[in-house]
């Protein structure tokens, strides 16, 4: 939704595509929807990206100039109880946004990968140039595949690809299912919230502005092969083939017991904490190295903690006509 806002206001045509599943409140959805539906340049199409047939078809009839493919059965944690959902809309879904764009042959394909595919890796900042071939989620091995087949289609076919690696983002309008909402509810309720690994986790926390500013510049700038390549000592950065991958963070990782501290000062409100062992799937860390995305496009995020954390909860009593008093 803050993408489409963001490419319509500077005159884009966009189109739409969701399924609205129902794996998290269908109304939050129907509501970021009636943001974008009164706008001409606007136009949904609702249907589920794991259809191939449908997807053909909205190829065939959009020919679209250029795809931001954001769309994706997320979370680490969901992945353990439903893996099929991520068969089907991570992989199977994934191959339909290539062959459309093949078909179409689209000028720029931008998707979303994740800082989940960094898995077991210790070393911080996490680098586009390190080795990530030990994922520890069902989710983060989806999104490493995405990242294979991209670089499989821009070698075949000259696609242009390029894969942002999102570090924990958040802020107005997001999924309910993310710790910083859930937190927020439960704080509001009186409930006590689930703090994992006892609170000794650290998450590159990346306000939703950031993420949408970084991905239009991306969009912006197509992939290109990189002259530097050296196939004797392969970058997994990048490619002789029009394909990149960047980190997009906010390269300021956060301790989350300071990260809830920052919730409970914005709300008023101290949580009740029920302090829990490490998740299956949960990293201890993360956090991104922003030299090449900064390199490439200038982008920096500029949103600190408080400010980001403010502004979400602000939405949130707006949105959910919260009383806090």
């Amino acid at each position: 939704m803050h993408v489409a806002e963001h490419l319509l206001a500077r005159g884009n045509e966009v189109v739409g595509i969701d399924n609205f599943n129902d794996y998290y409140d269908v109304s939050l959805k129907q509501a970021r929807l009636a943001r974008l539906a009164p706008q001409p340049n606007f136009r949904l199409a609702k249907l589920d990206i794991a259809d191939r047939s449908d997807m053909a078809d909205l190829f065939e009839r959009e020919k679209p100039g250029c795809v931001v493919h954001l769309a994706a059965q997320a979370s680490v944690r969901y992945s353990l109880k439903n893996p099929y959902a991520y068969a089907d809309s991570n992989l199977v879904g994934f191959v339909n946004v290539l062959e459309g764009c093949r078909q179409a042959q689209v000028e720029h394909l931008v998707y979303a990968s994740s800082s989940s595919v960094y898995g077991g890796n210790v070393k911080t900042p996490f680098s586009e140039h390190d080795s990530i071939d030990h994922p520890i989620s069902l989710y983060a091995a989806t999104k490493r595949a995405n990242e294979l087949l991209a670089h499989s289609y821009s070698h075949l076919y000259g696609l242009p690809t390029t894969g942002l690696r999102f570090f924990t983002v958040y802020g107005p309008w997001g999924r309910p299912d993310m710790a910083y909402f859930m937190f927020t509810k439960a704080i509001l309720e009186g409930r006590p919230i689930d703090v994992f690994n006892h609170g000794r986790m650290q998450r590159d926390f990346t306000y939703i502005d950031d993420i949408t500013e970084g991905v239009v510049r991306v969009l912006d700038q197509p992939a290109t092969p990189d002259p530097a390549y050296d196939p004797l000592h392969p970058d997994p950065a990048s490619s002789n083939v029009p394909y990149r991958l960047f980190n997009i963070g906010n390269h300021q990782p956060v301790e989350l017991m300071e990260f809830i501290a920052t919730l409970e000062n914005a709300l008023g409100k101290k949580a009740l904490k029920n302090f829990l062992p490490q998740q299956a799937g949960d990293v201890q860390a993360t956090s991104s190295d922003m030299t090449e995305l900064h390199a490439a496009t200038g982008f920096a995020p500029s949103t600190s903690i408080k400010e980001g954390v403010d502004k979400f909860i602000d939405w949130y009593k707006n949105y959910y006509a919260v009383n806090t008093n």
